[in-house]
């Protein structure tokens, strides 16, 4: 289960991604906007502010986080929907994936199918995280397998910029794609966990909260807690937390 609350502290550093995205998308006057895996909402309703004669809509497979969304009456369409099932209507001319594909296996697939179905000249954005291999998730793979739970979490779940830019080129559309690598300098609050605990408490510890009982979580959180202040050391009052992010957008061949 997705909690809002939890997904929108560090807020800021979630949602300047979105932003870099957005910055490249060159649309002017598209018909529909589309935000897959839009979360509680707050950046769906930057689409429909840059595009306010567009019908914008924000699909999202959280029960919670469409609720939330909708409770903030912001100017768009919001609905339950699972990405593997979604697919581009004739009028679709952008549609933006910020942060969501990550959690979709085999997801080359869909965007080789999604291109496919979009008119000419639409856009297709996406950020996925690319830190799959940093510290914070080389703790958590390790804790998650000597706690006796596997693996919950997937290696290698993304491509790098050249692999999507040739997914895209090879489906005949024109591509942008690049990774940046983002240093948060998160505060470190007197008496309160360590950022980086709390940073993936909105996103990578779902699966591991989702399978333990009350206890067992408290004792894998506060384990992994410590081994975070390890690799990520406090310094004077702020963590810093690199954090590697991918990006592309295409654009379908077409006016």
């Amino acid at each position: 289960m997705w909690d809002p609350a939890t997904y929108l502290r560090f807020g800021d550093e979630r949602s300047r991604p979105f932003f870099d995205l957005l910055a490249r998308v060159g649309a002017e006057r598209p018909r529909a906007v589309v935000d897959l895996g839009c979360g509680p909402g707050n950046l769906t309703a930057v689409l429909a502010a840059r595009w306010p004669g567009a019908r914008v809509l924000g699909v999202d497979s959280s029960a919670e986080m469409i609720g939330e969304a909708r409770a903030e009456s912001y100017p768009v369409d919001f609905s339950v929907g699972d990405l593997r099932e979604w697919t581009p209507g004739g009028d679709h001319d952008v549609v933006v994936s910020n942060a969501a594909l990550q959690w979709v296996p085999g997801h080359e697939r869909l965007l080789a199918r999604w291109v496919a179905a979009l008119p000419a000249g639409a856009w297709l954005a996406v950020q996925v995280p690319g830190n799959f291999d940093a510290p914070s998730h080389l703790a958590l793979r390790e804790l998650s397998v000597a706690t006796g739970l596997g693996d919950l979490t997937r290696d290698a779940p993304v491509l790098d910029p050249a692999g999507y830019a040739d997914l895209l080129a090879d489906a005949g559309c024109a591509v942008d794609a690049w990774e940046t690598t983002y240093l948060h300098r998160l505060p470190v609050p007197p008496g309160a966990d360590h950022p980086v605990l709390t940073w993936m408490e909105g996103t990578a510890l779902r699966p591991v909260k989702a399978a333990l009982d009350a206890p067992a979580w408290e004792v894998f959180r506060d384990t992994l807690g410590k081994r975070l202040a390890e690799v990520y050391p406090v310094r004077g009052t702020v963590v810093s937390f690199p954090f590697r992010r991918i990006f592309f957008v295409a654009r379908t061949q077409g006016d």
